[in-house]
């Protein structure tokens, strides 16, 4: 909206003072004393009997002193209006709409300052003129249209008498400043020692309790600094200090000291201008200070260093608090992982050098089954629950096997908690007079652990479930009735997958690691695929043909920082984040550059696999199986001679010995050597074949008949010792798929029937 000629007057008086003295923003009060410099405002002077050039000087002075000021060396800068002026502004139009103006005048500005909230230029009206809104508005108006004002009695005698003590901010109109100044700063932090009842009490720890205690007992440097991984109980040390303070378990320095918990995020929330995160910073601690003994908790402390920074050379909140930890009035106690501490905190030498590190280590199983057991009757309370007798030391035993990417007690706290969350929500019923009604005690057994543990791993819940091992017992039947010719290799296979199932190999290892040497076409991938599809878990399958060239080998573990891909991170970790509990296929690993190999050395003797940005991949519930094809040009010889009894499969593995080097033929589990291709083989692979066929015709409502001497010929032409099965699937698309596919398309199947396939020479033909 247009503004009339004294109000733009006003306006143009506030930028140029704003401007002259290098003001950061133009400001209401800026504003105000642009509309006192207008001269229809010298009858309100009089008429509340109040000199104007004291009030303009007070006004000056509180300008000057609140308002930041750019530097001189920083050279021209950019003139903006602050948040409170933008809000005068569109209120005052409002206004001066709604009152049905063309034009905005000062007593709308006035009013729409009369309508904030925390500012210096509404509590200067209040205390100078009066507190009567309606009353110094009417008063306004009348002076802008020249009408004789009224003499209003002031309770200032002498306006100069209350120069010296002129305060911008009273009681009534408090800005933050005030608030910390009143004790407000504890709105910033939260006191530990009024929280421990929400909290789950500290069990054990007694030696990084104590070593805290002894730091915050020194005389300089008494600040600890809990390092450790996330969930090992870092911020439970500290509630577990503070239930000692409460209970006086502590030496005398320590008694009846107060922690208070101090969130950078609430710190630096809400901090709009320069400044405010730096008087937010010194009002926590002059009141921790006046306090006396009082201990400043920083949890994440790493984020200290860079905060509330605007730019190269202005103080973040490490450097704020620096002054504080060398006097020593405030004791400190920071907590942050070891990948955040050298990140960010170990670059801060000065931050170092005034703590005092404690590690925290990870719980043992034995140690975490005691945390629990702590804890068990405040959450069988919280969730209305029963945990059965040995539960909780199998959550802790499960968690710790299975849960690789997080740490005890936490990941086993969450099992128990997420299995009495399910509980509570799904209860065991009971049948009473033909209706199902809630079971009194709701229990929480290790069939459920197993359930909820199977969901947050991605495991199977059928390897955690005791029926398992009937699995795993026709694991082998069932394998061969679907792979034939190979029973040797099957069993060796299923024996090792028994073996790592049943616990009897190391821990810190794949199920197992397996490497399939034969000729092509004879069952090496197709075993993998039937293996996992028989223990229900997921086939990850990489072609190791395309890791030939030395700089493709990164793919699989992440390209170095700087290089393109880096974002990406590792297929091959990301893979067994994802599917943890698989079967994992590196088909023709033969064909991979030989860095590969150096890679799954550790995956095969430690079941870890680190990706490029430090995180681990878990391969301890993998069975890893390579496949080869190396020697398969020179396994024809082995039937060259009189009486030869050596197979194809046999000759190969004394290329790959070549191929591989000791070491990684050493971590193997086993070497699988599978059989050649005879012809009984042959005939069992085609019945399958065949059988598969028929399947997919039978959606056509065709069946499929083939005549011995129709069988025969695709026996005799894709039977190749060579070639293996793969010759029998071309043969089958080439002679016999074309024949259907011509005849259920254009012919006599299109609605179905039987077609019965025999030969004419050397070829089929429907009858």
């Amino acid at each position: 909206m247009n503004k009339t000629n004294r109000l733009n007057n006003a306006y143009e008086f506030a930028f140029r003072y704003a401007w002259n003295n290098r003001h950061e923003f133009v400001t209401p009060e800026h504003l105000l004393y642009g509309i006192v410099e207008q001269p229809e405002f010298e009858a309100l002077f009089k008429s509340y009997q109040v000199d104007p050039t004291i009030f303009k000087q007070n006004l000056q002075r509180n300008l000057d002193t609140f308002v930041d000021k750019v530097p001189e060396e920083a050279g021209d800068y950019e003139l903006l209006a602050s948040t409170q002026l933008i809000q005068v502004i569109a209120v005052s139009e409002q206004m001066a709409a709604s009152s049905g103006n063309d034009e905005v005048d000062i007593p709308h500005v006035l009013n729409a300052i009369m309508h904030l909230n925390e500012s210096m230029a509404l509590h200067t009206i209040a205390r100078t003129f009066t507190d009567d809104p309606g009353e110094f508005l009417q008063c306004v108006t009348m002076a802008m249209d020249n009408e004789e004002l009224p003499m209003h009695a002031t309770s200032h005698e002498d306006y100069d008498s209350i120069d010296d003590d002129f305060e911008p901010f009273s009681d009534d109109y408090s800005t933050e400043h005030e608030r910390d100044r009143k004790g407000e700063w504890r709105n910033l932090v939260t006191c530990i020692n009024d929280q421990l009842a929400d909290h789950n009490p500290l069990i054990g720890r007694e030696a990084e309790l104590d070593r805290t205690i002894q730091v915050l007992c020194r005389r300089e440097k008494n600040n600890p600094l809990h390092v450790g991984e996330p969930g090992v109980g870092k911020t439970a040390l500290v509630y577990g200090l503070a239930e000692r303070i409460e209970r006086g378990d502590v030496p005398q320095r320590l008694q009846g000291a107060v922690i208070y918990q101090m969130d950078m995020g609430s710190m630096v929330a809400g901090t709009t201008y320069r400044g405010d995160f730096e008087k937010r910073i010194k009002a926590v601690m002059e009141g921790v200070k006046s306090e006396g003994n009082a201990i400043v908790y920083i949890d994440e402390i790493h984020t200290l260093v860079g905060a509330g920074t605007g730019g190269d050379g202005s103080l973040d909140g490490s450097n704020m608090l620096k002054p504080y930890l060398e006097a020593g009035d405030i004791r400190f106690i920071g907590s942050t992982t070891y990948q955040e501490y050298n990140r960010y905190f170990q670059k801060s030498k000065g931050m170092v050098r005034r703590f005092q590190q404690i590690d925290i280590p990870e719980p043992s199983v034995e140690e975490t089954i005691r945390i629990l057991e702590g804890l068990q009757s405040k959450y069988e309370a919280f969730h209305g629950i029963k945990y059965a007798k040995g539960v909780l030391r199998y959550a802790v035993e499960a968690s710790a096997k299975h849960i690789s990417d997080r740490f005890l007690p936490d990941k086993a706290i969450d099992l128990i908690d997420e299995a009495g969350a399910y509980r509570e929500l799904h209860p065991l019923m009971r049948k009473v007079k033909g209706k199902q009604v809630p079971q009194k005690t709701q229990w929480v057994d290790k069939e459920l652990i197993n359930d909820v543990l199977a969901r947050v791993c991605k495991i199977d819940p059928k390897s955690l479930h005791d029926e398992d091992t009937q699995n795993l017992e026709t694991l082998f039947e069932r394998i061969t009735a679907q792979i034939y010719g190979q029973d040797h290799a099957v069993r060796q296979v299923v024996e090792a997958v028994q073996m790592g199932k049943a616990g009897l190999l190391e821990d810190q290892k794949p199920i197992a690691s397996l490497l399939f040497v034969g000729p092509t076409g004879v069952g090496k991938t197709e075993v993998c695929r039937v293996l996992a599809q028989e223990l229900g878990i997921g086939l990850v399958r990489f072609d190791m043909s395309e890791y030939t060239e030395k700089h493709t080998v990164a793919k699989l573990i992440g390209s170095p920082a700087g290089y393109v891909g880096y974002e990406d991170g590792g297929l091959l970790t990301d893979a067994i984040r994802k599917t943890p509990n698989c079967v994992l296929l590196l088909d023709e690993i033969e064909k991979a550059h030989s860095d590969i190999y150096n890679i799954l050395l550790q995956v095969m003797d430690y079941a870890k696999l680190t990706d490029n940005k430090g995180q681990k991949a878990d391969f301890r519930h993998v069975i890893l199986v390579m496949t080869s094809n190396a020697g398969a040009q020179y396994a024809h010889r082995a039937q060259v001679g009189f009486g030869s009894t050596v197979t194809a499969g046999q000759a190969m593995l004394g290329t790959v010995k070549k191929t591989f080097k000791p070491e990684f033929i050493n971590r193997l589990s086993g070497t699988v050597v599978f059989n050649d291709m005879d012809r009984t083989m042959a005939g069992m692979i085609l019945d399958k074949k065949l059988r598969q066929l028929s399947q997919r015709l039978a959606s056509r409502n065709v069946t499929l008949e083939l005549t011995d001497a129709a069988r025969n010929l695709l026996l005799e032409k894709g039977y190749t010792r060579e070639m293996g099965a793969r010759e029998m699937d071309r043969q089958i698309n080439q002679l016999l798929s074309p024949l259907l596919m011509r005849e259920i398309l254009f012919g006599s199947l299109k609605k179905g029937g039987k077609a019965t396939v025999d030969i004419d020479g050397e070829i089929l033909k429907l009858l």
